[in-house]
């Protein structure tokens, strides 16, 4: 007998738990030998056109305790602001990576090529950018965010400009720490809170 539609009810929200890593990323979470590579281990293949650099960070509660659970997804255009799959896309780039933060120390590091500005509607630039997913425990919901650069002129992306809190803006920039090196901390709530996107 089928139960009528107003006897259901909604099944209680849940985080995601361990299952997100085994789901996504097997070998990170012990069981390996199911895939010859993980799927989206490196957003770059070698020979990938542009610079090469590292984003490393970590992704902090409220208390401000590293999450060492964190698992988050990234996607870039390539160097020259191309996203794969349009016309004179570098096939040397997916833009598409997941990692994970590490177990012992909660950070985590990209490996990438630094994505050029991409071209909009109406021919509007976007400053160069890394947008992100991040899931973790206590995350019901994957949060969305992007990597902004402090090198690089971010006085007019559109998306940067619509954010009235303007110091807020600068939880958006990865800060240069040496050639091709960059932090980009990730804080869920509190003070210096990550501006999360509704996309």
């Amino acid at each position: 007998m089928v139960q009528k539609l107003e006897m259901l009810q909604e099944t209680p929200s849940q985080t995601a738990g361990p299952y997100v890593h085994i789901g996504l990323m097997p070998t990170y979470a012990g069981n390996g030998g199911y895939y010859d590579f993980e799927i989206g281990e490196s957003p770059i293949e070698d020979g990938a056109e542009g610079e090469i650099i590292e984003i490393t960070g970590s992704v902090y509660d409220g208390t401000g305790w590293a999450m060492r659970d964190a698992l988050i997804e990234s996607w870039q255009p390539d160097a020259k602001g191309i996203f794969p799959g349009a016309e004179g896309a570098d096939p040397k780039v997916s833009g598409h990576c997941r990692f994970a933060a590490d177990a012992e120390s909660g950070e985590f590091t990209l490996r990438t090529v630094k994505p050029g500005k991409v071209k909009g509607r109406g021919g509007v630039e976007s400053a160069p950018h890394i947008s992100l997913w991040i899931v973790a425990r206590g995350i019901n919901i994957g949060l969305q965010t992007r990597i902004y650069f402090e090198d690089e002129d971010n006085s007019a992306d559109p998306l940067l400009a619509r954010i009235e809190q303007r110091p807020r803006v600068d939880t958006l920039i990865a800060k240069k720490e040496a050639d091709g090196k960059y932090r980009f901390d990730i804080r869920l709530q509190g003070q210096g809170e990550t501006v999360f996107l509704d996309l």
